[in-house]
């Protein structure tokens, strides 16, 4: 129990509050104050102070123990983000209700504490106060974020005790709970034994279905709901994307009569993921032409987009929407913000991005120190991380990937040792095949191959293609076909229709005038039908439209201009250059 006497201290502090706020007259009436109007205040409460001197009010009023009014006070303080300010008062209630207390633990459980939303239930059955199907609605969610399926089972056993068995609420909550902990048998058995479903209900046991990746049940409960709801096709979706199946998810899209904010979001996140980030872009643009404004979710991932495409242009109008729309940069749109630009060749505008973030996590420290690296400002990439550390903000494997490629860029050899030993001794991070990657390129490009060589013979996971390629590239710089012979053989175990390690083998015998090998390699890969099957691509964005250009393709509308142009430059070059 909190005392009285602190509280009743602040009283007249928090007093002073009142005549900024509220009308001379309503001070002077302190004890008069109804019911009504005390709630409605609690309703339109904006601030913490204000919240203060309502407590105040409630002391004086001697309304600290009505339940209706406390109910709407830890309403008011699950709002402005004050749980425990709402716990605290709470704690000064003699005969505190059922629904005070399930709207405690509903704020409880919304402010990420499940814990301690379970020990509140618990105190309040020793109280013998019983619940309600609200109050075991939301206690189903806390055993869902604490991820704990013994306590999920008591409380569904408790609720068929309690012949809550009908109520539809506490049904779908145990639905949603088995299928987020994989129990995808228990879900089902749930739902089978519902009396009645809601489209709530129809679209939990979709989603559930959809999470776990079997669309094909997901698909038939979808086909049997009675009226599918926006939140059933927008699961459908999601679940495509998540399988990679995007022509299964337009489909689905294109067949929705109502698109919501989250519909146009989820087909933006399927094209992202996949990889096809102009057909993103381009559903970005039939989302605002729809006059459905996007949340910091699709401002993130269109953000991203843009990263992949190095669509400076429309990055820089999607900021400016964003200044003047009065969007605040939370850490995802930040941290997106600064890899975007990063990206696009502008690292002093992510910069100030970076350092004009109020809060700033582990991704957007992540995405500068990974701009500084790429910018081949190795030095500041690794000062970066040391802020960043000094911050108390924990790296993760993703940030050493950047400060190693950055000590790569930069030449910093040294460097790089002492963070790769930091990673595995100071913060336990468990290193995985692309720290190796970084750290062999770093070696073989300081040209020091024996010691990539001992590294990856260190290695406690098995070396894959990347690994033994920087290796046999660091073996081209130096011009040693020995250990180039040995990262060939590897390789060819590996990807053995690679053409691109077999042409940088006979680069280094051609190098090297040797000629009965250069024919012997040539010989294999005709035998083997080698040949080059991803050609290269590229981007560039001219008058805010993006062009792709892919190796050896003259698909391009303009191709015939562009290939024009191009010979007559070739015909100003000395030879051995040739047109097209």
């Amino acid at each position: 129990m909190v005392a009285m006497a602190p509280v009743l201290q602040r009283c007249q502090k928090n007093i002073t509050y009142l005549n900024r706020f509220f009308p001379s007259k309503f001070v002077q009436t302190i004890k008069l104050i109804h019911t009504e109007a005390l709630v409605d205040h609690l309703k339109r409460c904006s601030n913490f102070p204000v919240l203060q001197s309502l407590q105040a009010l409630m002391i004086k009023s001697d309304n600290i123990g009505d339940c209706y009014i406390m109910t709407q006070f830890i309403s008011a303080c699950s709002s402005l983000n004050q749980i425990e300010y709402a716990n605290s008062a709470f704690t000064q209630m003699k005969f505190p209700n059922v629904i005070v207390y399930n709207s405690l633990i509903r704020g409880i459980i919304d402010w990420g504490r499940p814990i301690q939303a379970l020990n509140l239930y618990m105190e309040m059955l020793r109280n013998q106060i019983y619940p309600t199907s609200y109050t075991l609605s939301p206690l189903i969610k806390a055993c869902c974020q604490a991820f704990d399926l013994q306590i999920g089972e008591s409380i569904h056993s408790q609720a068929w005790k309690m012949g809550f068995k009908g109520h539809v609420f506490v049904l779908t909550a145990l639905v949603d709970f088995y299928g987020k902990l994989g129990k995808l048998v228990e879900a089902r058995k749930v739902f089978g034994e519902m009396p009645e479903r809601d489209s709530f209900a129809w679209s939990t046991i979709v989603s559930v279905h959809a999470r776990g990746g079997d669309m094909a049940s997901a698909r038939r409960l979808f086909h049997e709901m009675p009226q599918r709801n926006v939140t059933a096709w927008n699961t459908m979706i999601d679940g495509y994307a998540r399988l990679g199946d995007v022509v299964a998810a337009e489909l689905l899209f294109d067949q929705m009569s109502k698109k919501d904010l989250v519909s146009w979001t989820t087909m933006i996140a399927c094209y992202t993921q996949n990889k096809e980030y102009k057909k993103a872009l381009a559903a970005f643009d039939e989302m605002m032409k729809n006059g459905i404004c996007p949340d910091k979710r699709a401002l993130a991932t269109v953000i991203s987009c843009c990263a992949h495409l190095g669509a400076l242009d429309l990055g820089k109008k999607i900021h400016f929407y964003i200044v003047r729309e009065g969007i605040s940069l939370d850490v995802y749109v930040g941290s997106a913000l600064v890899d975007m630009y990063a990206k696009c060749g502008k690292l002093e505008r992510s910069l100030v991005v970076f350092l004009n973030l109020r809060e700033k996590n582990l991704y957007c420290w992540n995405s500068i120190i990974e701009g500084l690296a790429t910018h081949g400002h190795g030095k500041s990439a690794i000062a970066m991380f040391d802020k960043m550390v000094g911050e108390n903000v924990k790296p993760n494997g993703v940030t050493f990937i950047s400060v190693l490629s950055g000590c790569t860029h930069s030449g910093l050899v040294e460097e790089g040792r002492k963070i790769f030993q930091n990673m595995i001794n100071d913060f336990q991070i468990c290193l995985e095949i692309k720290h190796y990657g970084c750290m062999v390129d770093l070696l073989c490009k300081a040209k020091l191959l024996e010691e990539a060589l001992e590294l990856i013979g260190s290695m406690k996971i098995e070396p894959n293609s990347v690994i033994w390629g920087a290796l046999l590239s660091g073996s081209k710089l130096c011009q040693n076909l020995e250990i180039g012979e040995i990262a060939v053989s590897k390789l060819m175990e590996l990807e053995p229709d690679n053409c691109g390690y077999y042409s940088l083998l006979l680069s280094m015998y051609a190098e090297a005038k040797r000629w009965k090998e250069v024919k012997e390699i040539r010989s294999v890969m005709r035998e083997l039908g080698i040949e080059k099957r991803c050609p290269g691509s590229s981007w560039i964005e001219l008058d805010n439209e993006l062009h792709q250009f892919v190796a050896a393709d003259k698909s391009h509308p303009a191709s015939s201009e562009i290939c024009f142009l191009l010979n007559e430059l070739y015909g100003q070059l000395k030879p051995p250059y040739i047109s097209i």
